[in-house]
C-alpha cells in the first residue's frame, strides 16, 4: 500500500530546462504582464473618471477589467519566479492560494460575461423599459453576485481538497491546479468529485443556457427589426460575442488537458494551451472593447494625448 501524507510543497514537473532561453521567456512574460496592467488600468480609469460612462454596460466592463488585473496578478508573478528558478517547487499554502485566485478569476470572468449578455438583451429587446429594469441598485447587486458566488464556491472546493492525504506531490502543470491535486489523493475523494460535478453544472450549464436564450432573442429582434436596430445590435454585441468565444476556446483546451491523457502532445504545446486560458482574455478584452467601442476609444485618446 502506498503511504499517504500531506505534503508541505508541490513540484511542478511541466517546466523543462530552457538554458539561456529562460531570459527570453522572462522578457516575453513580463512584457505581456505590463501590457495587461497598462491597458486594463487605463480603461478602468477612463470609465471611473467619466460620468458619461457610468452606465450599466460600462460598469460591467469595469468589473471585467478589474477581474483581468486580479487573475493576471495571480499568475504572472508566479510564472516569472518559476522561469528563473532552477527548482520548480511551491509551498502547499501558496499553491492553494493560487488555485483560489485562478479559479475565482475564471468564474468571475464567465459570470460577468453572462450578466453582460443579459444587459445587452434588455437594451436591444426592451429599449423603452431598459432604464426601469436596469437600475443602479440592480447593477450593484449583479456585480456583487458575480464576485461573491465564485469566492464562496471556490473556497468550499479548496476546503475539501486541502485536507486530502496524497500519494505524491508532483503536478504535471506550470501552475497549481485543483484537479491535478485531487488526482494525487490516496484518501477518499468522492465528496470532492461530487461537489466538483455539482458546482461545474451550476456554474456552466445554467449561465450558458441564459446566454443562449438572450442571443436567440437578440437575433429574433435583429431579423424582424429595422436596419438601425440591427446596426446597434451588431456594434454592441460583437465585442461581447468575441470575448465569449475566446473564453470558451481557452476553457475547452484547459478542460481537455486536465481531464484526458495528453502525453502524446508535445509539452511545449500543452503549456501554451494551458496558459492561453489565463493570458489571452486579459489581453484580448481591453483591446477588443477599447478598439470596438467608439465612446471608450475617443475618451482613451483624450486621456492619453490631452485632446478633447
Amino acid at each position: 500500500m502506498v503511504n499517504a501524507t500531506q505534503f508541505s510543497f508541490f513540484t511542478l514537473s511541466a517546466y523543462f530546462d530552457t538554458g539561456v532561453f529562460k531570459y527570453l521567456y522572462f522578457i516575453i512574460i513580463i512584457s505581456l504582464y505590463i501590457v495587461i496592467i497598462c491597458t486594463n488600468l487605463l480603461l478602468i480609469v477612463v470609465i471611473c473618471m467619466n460620468r458619461s460612462l457610468h452606465e450599466p454596460m460600462y460598469l460591467f466592463l469595469c468589473s471585467l477589467f478589474v477581474n483581468e488585473l486580479y487573475g493576471s496578478t495571480g499568475l504572472f508573478p508566479f510564472l516569472l519566479v518559476q522561469i528563473l528558478s532552477d527548482i520548480h517547487t511551491v509551498s502547499a499554502s501558496l499553491c492553494f492560494l493560487q488555485i483560489f485566485c485562478l479559479y475565482t478569476y475564471a468564474n468571475v470572468e464567465f459570470f460577468t460575461l453572462v450578466v453582460m449578455s443579459y444587459d445587452r438583451y434588455l437594451a436591444i429587446c426592451y429599449p423603452l423599459q431598459y432604464n426601469t429594469c436596469m437600475t443602479s441598485s440592480k447593477v450593484a447587486m449583479l456585480i456583487a453576485l458575480t464576485w461573491l458566488y465564485p469566492f464562496v464556491g471556490v473556497a468550499v472546493l479548496i476546503s475539501l481538497s486541502a485536507p486530502l492525504q496524497l500519494c505524491g506531490n508532483i503536478i504535471n502543470t506550470v501552475y497549481c491546479d485543483n484537479y491535478s491535486i485531487v488526482k494525487l489523493a490516496c484518501s477518499e475523494s468522492r465528496v470532492n468529485n461530487i461537489y466538483g460535478l455539482i458546482y461545474t453544472c451550476l456554474v456552466v450549464f445554467g449561465p450558458l443556457s441564459l446566454i443562449l436564450y438572450t442571443y436567440i432573442k437578440i437575433l429574433k429582434v435583429c431579423f424582424s427589426g429595422s436596419k438601425q436596430t440591427r446596426q446597434k445590435a451588431v456594434s454592441t454585441c460583437t465585442p461581447h460575442l468575441a470575448s465569449l468565444l475566446n473564453f470558451f476556446f481557452g476553457s475547452f483546451f484547459q478542460i481537455l488537458q486536465s481531464r484526458f491523457d495528453m502525453s502524446s502532445v508535445p509539452m511545449m504545446l500543452r503549456n501554451l494551451l494551458s496558459l492561453y486560458f489565463l493570458t489571452c482574455q486579459p489581453i484580448f478584452n481591453p483591446l477588443m472593447y477599447g478598439l470596438q467601442m467608439s465612446k471608450i476609444r475617443s475618451l482613451c485618446k483624450s486621456l492619453i494625448f490631452g485632446k478633447t
